[in-house]
C-alpha cells in the first residue's frame, strides 16, 4: 500500500468527527447479535480495500452495523456482500466468491470497493452533517486512485453524493438521475454507472439480482 493511502486509512480509522456514530460503533460492539456473540468487533470507522490500481471503485452507503462494523472491512460479513461478491467472482473481479473477514485471503482485480460513509448510521440513516464530515475522505480516495475508469454506485446515496464531489470539483450543469444500469460521462473521462444497492430487502422483493447486477459488471469491464 502507498504511504498515501497509509496515511488516508489511517486518519478514517482515528475519526472521531460524529459523536453519534461513534456511538452508536460502540453500541454494536457490546450489543453483539447471537450469531457474533464470540467475535471482536472491529467497532471504528471502515476505510475502503482493493487493488490500489483500480480501474473499477465500487461505492457503497456505510458498512453494515454487524457487517463492516464487525469486521473492519467494507461489504464484509454480511449479506449485502455476500451477493456482491457471488457477482464479482462470476465476471473474475475477485478471486473468491464470498468475503468473511479481514483474513480471508480474498483479492480483487482493478478494484476498489469503499463507503460514501465510513461508519454505520443507526438506521442506515445518516444525518447530512455526517455526510459532509466524511466527504474528505471519499475524494481523497477518487483522487488517489490514478488509474481510475468507472465508478459504480450502490444505491442513491452513494449516487448523489458521488455526484456533489464532481459539483465540487468541476462546472456541471447537466442533471444526474439515478437509475439502474444508467451511464453518465464524468467530466474527468470516468464513467459513472448506478446500480441498485445490493441490500437483502432490494433482493428478497428482486428489485435486483444476480444477473441485473453481473450484467453492469461485464459493462464495466468492458470500458476499463
Amino acid at each position: 500500500m502507498n504511504t498515501k493511502f497509509i496515511q488516508l486509512n489511517n486518519s478514517i480509522i482515528k475519526c472521531k468527527k460524529c459523536t453519534r456514530l461513534i456511538n452508536f460503533a460502540k453500541k454494536i460492539s457490546k450489543k453483539k447479535r447471537k450469531q457474533n456473540i464470540n467475535d471482536t468487533y472491529w467497532g471504528k470507522p471502515v476505510p475502503g480495500f482493493g487493488d490500489l490500481k483500480a480501474r473499477l471503485m465500487i461505492v457503497g452507503l456505510a458498512p453494515a452495523a454487524h457487517g463492516g462494523t464487525r469486521t473492519g472491512r467494507a461489504f464484509t460479513g454480511d449479506k449485502s456482500g455476500d451477493f456482491l461478491f457471488k457477482c464479482l467472482h462470476s465476471v473474475k473481479i475477485s478471486n473468491q466468491p464470498f468475503s468473511n473477514d479481514l483474513y480471508d485471503s480474498l483479492k480483487l482485480n482493478s478494484v476498489y470497493i469503499t463507503n460514501i460513509l465510513k461508519c454505520a448510521p443507526p438506521g442506515d440513516k445518516p444525518n447530512i452533517n455526517e455526510l459532509s464530515n466524511c466527504s474528505n475522505y471519499f475524494d481523497n480516495e477518487i483522487s488517489n486512485l490514478k488509474s481510475l475508469k468507472v465508478i459504480i454506485t450502490l444505491g442513491k446515496v452513494a449516487f448523489d453524493n458521488c455526484i456533489k464531489f464532481y459539483k465540487k470539483n468541476y462546472l456541471i450543469n447537466k442533471k444526474f438521475i439515478f437509475k439502474h444500469g444508467k451511464k453518465y460521462n464524468l467530466p474527468d473521462g470516468k464513467t459513472l454507472i448506478a446500480c441498485y444497492h445490493p441490500s437483502p430487502r432490494n433482493v428478497n422483493t428482486k428489485i435486483i439480482n444476480l444477473k441485473m447486477m453481473k450484467n453492469l459488471f461485464i459493462i464495466a469491464k468492458k470500458i476499463f
